[in-house]
């Protein structure tokens, strides 16, 4: 069991299989496009958070055709891998070739992790934005082969706290770089819809675990209205 007090709601998971990416990747894009047009409709704003790694990458190039005010998007991160800040291995850096160099979101509303700061320090200074933000409307995120999602991972802090910081520093995190910067498991349920996006039959263990109730990080992420996991396990062609 990670560190950290365990909410006492259990998860609440709906599953969507699919038989090829690209039906995942069209349900995943409708998903996005619904969602931002009910939040600014709302409250006139889309505060979402992004995923990073390679599957998303379609849907946010997809993403750039969609019509919505950009103007009311805020974008956050769910982690962050502490190198330099055009390093292409950083999320932000993806998210910025695949979708927001692409499209009119002012520069202001894009809020990068400082994990170019050291994984502390990026904590402390992304814990910092969050206090002023409430509820995110739509939470991205993706699965490891490990069950780790964001940069949460097994046998590690998850910050399930609801006390606890909104940004958590990892300093050894299993896959490189060791330092990174992620949201914690608490800060990432807070949302009005958290949406996983899980592609590939390497996944497929990770998705059993998580389906028999085992302690994955994935399943540490317990918005209110409970989670949707679009699932592909299909072998590549």
């Amino acid at each position: 069991m990670a560190q950290g007090e365990t909410p006492a709601a259990a998860q609440r998971v709906r599953w969507h299989g699919f038989g090829d990416v690209a039906a995942l990747q069209a349900d995943a894009l409708q998903r996005i496009r619904h969602a931002s047009a009910g939040a600014i409709a709302a409250h006139g704003a889309f505060r979402i958070v992004l995923a990073g790694g390679n599957t998303p990458r379609a849907v946010y190039r997809a993403l750039r055709a969609t019509p919505t005010d950009w103007s009311a998007w805020q974008v956050y991160f769910g982690d962050e891998r502490c190198l330099a800040i055009d390093d292409e291995q950083r999320n932000s850096r993806m998210a910025r070739d695949e979708l927001l160099d692409h499209v009119p979101i002012p520069r202001a509303n894009v809020h990068a992790i400082p994990a170019e700061r050291g994984a502390e320090a990026g904590a402390e200074l992304y814990a910092r934005t969050l206090r002023a933000v409430g509820d995110f409307d739509l939470v991205l995120l993706g699965l490891g082969e490990d069950g780790h999602t964001a940069s949460l991972f097994p046998g590690h802090d998850w910050g399930m706290s609801i006390d606890g910081p909104d940004a958590i520093a990892v300093m050894d995190s299993p896959k490189p770089p060791p330092q990174r910067v992620s949201l914690s498991a608490a800060r990432l349920g807070r949302s009005r819809a958290v949406l996983f996006i899980v592609d590939g039959e390497s996944k497929r263990e990770a998705v059993e675990a998580w389906r028999a109730g085992a302690d994955v990080p994935a399943a540490a992420i317990r918005a209110p209205g409970g989670v949707d996991a679009l699932v592909n396990l299909s072998p590549r062609a």
